[in-house]
């Protein structure tokens, strides 16, 4: 199984961290949180990646692409630049990372329609923003995914008002509002599981597509939307004092989301 991870944003909100990097790039203790993502999922088995980039994604190329170097002692020979020693290997040997550029202002959907070539082998796949972080059990999900028979499911968490609130009657969604001004309920916390075969009827070729306000409205008028509700930790990353927050559990030893050995 894949997960696809959303890149591409501008994060304007986190300027207040970094004019240099994109969000996902911005670092929880010395690691970005793009990264804290990806052991998430890799801790169940998802090693897999693509990564939908879009404002400043060389930034993620650069990391990916020089992954071994940053993440090890290395030895170079001065006389021969192509004589590289790695003193170490590292843990995340395994992972396979596409990194697709979506465009720099693309909106959502249509990234995600820019990787279905990618996605067409699949019976499933994961998907959530690079941003968030969270203490979910993955194979929870997907067994929650794959006893519905629908064609999504979205992971709900209860945090503050200023995101997407999902409506559910009995584990179906029934109503999804992109960022309402007033909330007291449940939000799209990302983490979403979708088929690989049917979630084509949702999306088109367009830029302008927004996958929140278009596509998964779409599957809800469907009944072809579910809710998967996380009572546990779950915090993104989108301004100042969230990236404070991160780094603070992250620097006590005790980062709730830290779910790997």
């Amino acid at each position: 199984m894949k997960a696809v991870i959303l890149c591409g944003g501008r994060g304007i909100r986190a300027r207040d961290v970094s004019e240099v990097l994109p969000k996902p790039m911005l670092l929880i203790g010395n690691r970005p949180i793009l990264w804290h993502i990806m052991k998430t999922y890799a801790q169940f088995g998802i090693k897999e990646f693509i990564l939908c980039l879009g404002y400043k994604g060389w930034k993620i190329k650069e990391y990916f692409l020089n992954y071994k170097a940053m993440s090890n002692d290395v030895t170079v020979c001065l006389g021969d630049h192509q004589s590289l020693t790695f003193h170490d290997d590292v843990a995340e040997r395994e992972w396979s990372v596409t990194l697709a550029e979506t465009g720099d202002d693309t909106m959502t959907g249509a990234r995600l329609w820019k990787v279905r070539k990618y996605l067409e082998d699949q019976e499933l796949f994961c998907l959530t923003y690079g941003d968030g972080v969270a203490d979910i059990n993955i194979s929870k999900l997907l067994e929650f995914h794959s006893s519905h028979k629908k064609i999504g499911t979205v992971t709900s968490v209860r945090p503050a008002s200023r995101f997407g609130e999902i409506i559910i009657e009995g584990g179906i969604v029934e109503q999804f509002a992109e960022k309402p001004n007033v909330s007291a309920g449940w939000i799209n916390g990302g983490f979403m599981i979708f088929d690989a075969k049917r979630l084509w009827d949702y999306l088109w070729p367009d830029d302008n597509l927004n996958f929140e306000k278009e596509s998964l409205p779409g599957m809800v008028r469907d009944r072809q939307l579910m809710s998967y509700r996380h009572d546990g930790f779950w915090q993104c990353m989108d301004t100042l004092r969230e990236y404070e927050l991160l780094n603070a559990l992250w620097q006590s030893g005790k980062a709730p989301w830290k779910v790997w050995k």
